[in-house]
C-alpha cells in the first residue's frame, strides 16, 4: 500500500530527474540544498504540507532519505557514517547486518524491494566507474575512498542482492596498535628491527584479524629510499607518506573470460621492476610459488599476507599454494623452498570480545622429517576475564633467531633484549 508519504517521495525523485536532464546534469551533481528547495516546489505544487498529509518533521525526514538515495548510499548511510561500524553486510533487501566493535548485530534497516536495494547498489558502484547486471553478477572492489565492496546479484543467489562493506579503517600506527594492546611494546621493537633488516615475513591470521593493517603499519619502516611495489587483488593497502611506491592491482575476466590479469603475471613483471621491497597484498594460488622463489634469489624483506588459521596452518598452506603453480613440483621440493626463503611469521587473531591482536611471532627453523621446522620467538599469554572477554600479552620466549645476520649484513640494531 502505498502511503501519502511514500508518494510524495517518488514524486520527489521524479523532479529531481527532470531537473538533471533539463540541466544536462546527472542527479550526482545536485546537492543537498537543491534537493530541499525541490521538495518545497513540489510540496506546494500538491497545496501544501497539510494537502500533502505530510508535516514539518516529516519533510525534514523525508528530505534526508531522498538525498541519502539520490545522493549517497541511502539507508545504508546512517551506518557508513557510524565510526563503531567495521562492516556492513545486507543480505537482501529485508537483513541489515553490521559488525560493530567486533561483535556482529542485526540492525532495523531495510530496503523497501530488491527494485530499491539495486539502485542504491548501482548508486555506489558508479563511483568506481563499476557496473552490475545478470551478466556480471559479481562485483568486488575498493572505491575511491578505500571502501571494500562485494556485490553480488541473482542469479547468482536466492536472497536479492548481496552487499558486503568493509569500511576503510582508520589509519593505525605502531602507537596506536600499542595502546589497542594488540602487540607487546617488545614484539613491536622486534618486528620493526626485522622489517628494517630485510627479512622475509609472512603475516598470517583469519578473516578480519588486522592483517592489512599490521603491514600497512610495519611499512613505514622501510627505508624512505627504498622502492616498494604491492601487488593485490583488490587495492587495500595504505603506505603512509611513501615516495616511491609502486602499486599493482590485479584485473578479472571481463564477461567474454578476457583479459585477466592474474597475480602471477604482477609478481613476475614486479620482478623485472627493479624493487627493493615487494609486499603481496594476499598468495592465493600459483603466486606463492613465484613470491618464495624471488626470496630465495636474492629479493630479501618481502612481506606477504595469508590466510591461515594458526602458524602451522600458514606453512602448510603456502606449501599448497605453490603446488598450484601448475608446475610439477613434489611436494618436499615446495617444504625446502619455503624454510630455506621464509624467516618469520606473523600470526595474526581475534578475541572474542573482538580486539585483534598478534597471537604468535615464529620463526622458520628449515626442513624436519613431518614437515617444517618452526618455533616460537614471541607467544601470547592470555588470561581468561568474566563475560567472555580474553586479555593477553607477547611474551618473549628466550629463543635465538636464526636470521640475525641479517641484521647485521643491513647495519640494524639488534634490540639488546633478543638472545644471540
Amino acid at each position: 500500500m502505498t502511503t501519502d508519504y511514500d508518494q510524495l517521495k517518488h514524486n520527489l525523485k521524479l523532479r529531481l530527474v527532470q531537473l538533471s536532464n533539463v540541466n544536462q546534469r546527472g542527479p550526482a551533481t545536485l546537492d543537498r540544498d537543491t534537493i530541499a528547495q525541490q521538495l518545497k516546489l513540489v510540496v506546494n505544487a500538491i497545496g501544501g504540507p497539510q494537502k500533502a498529509g505530510v508535516n514539518g518533521e516529516e519533510q525534514a525526514r523525508l528530505v534526508s532519505e531522498v538525498a541519502s538515495e539520490v545522493l549517497g548510499a541511502g539507508p545504508l548511510d546512517p551506518l557508513l557514517a557510524d565510526p563503531e561500524v567495521i562492516e556492513v553486510m545486507v543480505n537482501g533487501p529485508h537483513q541489515v547486518f553490521v559488525e560493530r566493535l567486533g561483535r556482529m548485530e542485526k540492525t532495523p534497516i531495510t530496503f523497501r524491494d530488491n527494485e530499491q536495494l539495486l539502485f542504491i547498489i548501482e548508486r555506489i558502484l558508479d563511483r568506481a566507474g563499476l557496473t552490475i547486471n545478470e551478466s556480471e553478477p559479481l562485483v568486488d572492489a575498493s572505491l575511491p575512498d578505500g571502501t571494500r565492496i562485494n556485490v553480488i546479484i541473482p542469479p547468482l543467489t536466492l536472497n536479492g542482492p548481496l552487499v558486503t562493506i568493509r569500511k576503510k579503517s582508520r589509519r593505525w600506527d605502531l602507537d596506536g596498535l600499542l595502546a589497542q594492546q594488540s602487540l607487546s611494546k617488545e614484539s613491536a621493537d622486534f618486528l620493526v628491527a626485522c622489517v628494517a633488516a630485510k627479512v622475509n615475513i609472512i603475516v598470517s591470521g583469519g578473516t578480519s584479524t588486522g592483517k592489512t593493517t599490521l603491514v600497512s603499519v610495519l611499512s613505514a619502516f622501510i627505508p624512505p629510499e627504498e622502492r616498494i611495489i604491492t601487488i593485490e587483488n583488490v587495492a587495500e593497502l595504505e603506505l603512509i607518506n611513501r615516495e616511491h611506491w609502486i602499486r599493482l592491482v590485479a584485473r578479472a575476466p571481463n564477461i567474454e573470460g578476457k583479459g585477466e590479469i592474474p597475480l602471477r603475471t604482477l609478481v613476475a613483471n614486479a620482478l623485472r621492476m627493479r624493487p627493493d621491497r615487494i609486499i603481496l597484498g594476499e598468495a592465493r594460488g600459483g603466486e606463492a610459488l613465484d613470491v618464495v622463489q624471488a626470496m630465495t634469489t636474492g629479493h630479501d624483506g618481502v612481506i606477504t599476507i595469508l590466510h591461515a588459521n594458526s602458524t602451522r596452518s600458514s606453512v602448510e598452506r603456502l606449501e599448497t599454494l605453490m603446488l598450484m603453480s601448475g608446475l610439477d613440483l613434489p611436494p618436499f621440493a615446495c617444504r625446502a623452498q619455503i624454510a630455506s626463503a621464509v624467516d618469520l611469521i606473523v600470526h595474526m587473531m581475534r578475541y572474542a570480545d573482538g580486539r585483534r591482536c598478534i597471537g604468535a611471532i615464529t620463526q622458520v627453523l628449515g626442513n624436519a622429517q613431518d614437515g617444517i621446522a618452526i618455533e616460537d620467538i614471541f607467544t601470547l599469554d592470555t588470561e581468561e576475564l568474566p563475560e567472555g572477554q580474553a586479555r593477553g600479552g607477547l611474551r618473549y620466549t628466550g629463543v635465538r633467531p636464526k636470521f640475525l645476520s641479517k641484521f647485521q649484513f643491513n647495519n640494524v640494531e639488534v634490540p639488546a633484549w633478543v638472545k644471540t
